[in-house]
């Protein structure tokens, strides 16, 4: 593997390690009702993830072409690596809808209870 492809692996652990970064945040900020705060976290996630996603499109372009890329051990970590953050990515904005669902849920029963006393 030749330093253009050394460095392209590296841009996938990079991105990809970032985008799981606020991914995490985003599910602290939610766990805490911050959702103003999860959204961009999660909208700093996509633009990371994305950024590798790109490198990854170099790399697969790269495979494809005459002078090819033999595939590494470093290779599949970079690319299981940012695979791993997409999943994760997705998740997390799972676990924020959920946090923000149950928020909408206690306000609704804290209305119904006042009303009530």
């Amino acid at each position: 593997m030749d330093i253009h492809a050394e460095e392209a692996v590296v841009k996938l652990i990079l991105h990809g390690g970032n985008a799981r970064k606020e991914a995490y945040a985003a599910i602290d900020a939610a766990h805490n009702y911050q959702f103003e705060e999860a959204t961009a976290l999660l909208q700093k996630a996509e633009v990371q993830f994305l950024e590798g996603h790109a490198w990854q499109t170099k790399l697969v372009n790269r495979r494809s072409s005459e002078d090819g890329l033999t595939p590494t051990i470093l290779l599949v970590h970079g690319q299981d690596h940012l695979m791993t953050a997409q999943a994760e990515l997705n998740l997390a904005k799972q676990i924020v809808r959920q946090y923000e669902k149950q928020s909408e849920l206690e306000a609704r029963i804290e209305k119904l209870e006042q009303q009530h006393n």
